[in-house]
């Protein structure tokens, strides 16, 4: 429930972060582009959340079972997937610094989004609490499928971005987190457990927010 206190966080971030482009053309009455925007962010959210579920029910699901609780490793690395794209979408803020010039600034970005995205990564080991220890080889491939769309996003950043892009990406990654509290409360938020599980979400979501406060203070 700490990870769902993260990802709950990190959800209303990401929806203040795409939010803003639209607002911004709305407020401008150019209306074109905030149409477009709008169709952009629908498109997102949906495939991000709609699409995991097809791929759940195609794929990770071997049979159609009521009430199956999804598999600890499999959860984590659709956590990991949703994390990556968001992580895209700050490679894209990095990459846009540095090619305008503004070389101390991405170096800030660099520290400040690494610090924060620490955290994240306690978001995506959560569900494999209790489970069956994982290898370091998953572990390494989780923190690859996290953190490695940074790295992309800053290369293609640098070069090339645009409003849409940045919409698209976040959007997709506000869907699958959707999705991915859904199924960390289903798996965690019961009768018997729930005042642990209570303190775990408050834990979580707090612990988030005060390093996002770190980056506001450092002037990311």
């Amino acid at each position: 429930m700490i990870s769902v206190g993260i990802l709950i966080f990190l959800f209303f971030d990401i929806f203040s972060q795409l939010s803003e482009p639209i607002e911004t053309s709305l407020t401008q009455a150019n209306f074109a582009e905030s149409s477009l925007l709008f169709g952009v962010f629908a498109l997102g959210i949906s495939i991000g959340l709609l699409g995991l579920i097809t791929f759940e029910q195609r794929f990770i699901r071997s049979a159609p079972v009521t009430n199956q609780i999804l598999p600890p490793a499999h959860l984590a690395m659709m956590i990991a997937t949703g994390i990556g794209l968001h992580n895209f979408s700050e490679g894209l803020a990095i990459g846009q610094a540095a090619g305008s010039g503004a070389i101390a600034f991405a170096a800030i970005l660099i520290v400040g989004f690494g610090l924060h995205n620490a955290t994240e990564g306690f978001g995506i080991v959560g569900p494999l609490a209790g489970a069956e220890r994982p290898s370091w080889k998953f572990l390494g491939l989780l923190g690859l499928i996290g953190g490695g769309p940074t790295f992309i996003g800053t290369m293609i950043g640098y070069y090339f971005v645009s409003p849409a892009m940045s919409v698209l990406f976040l959007s997709l990654a506000a869907g699958a987190l959707i999705y991915i509290i859904g199924e960390l409360f289903r798996m965690n938020w019961r009768s018997t457990i729930k005042w642990q599980a209570s303190w775990g979400l408050l834990a979580g979501f707090l612990f988030a927010y005060l390093t996002d406060l770190v980056l506001v203070y450092a002037g990311v």
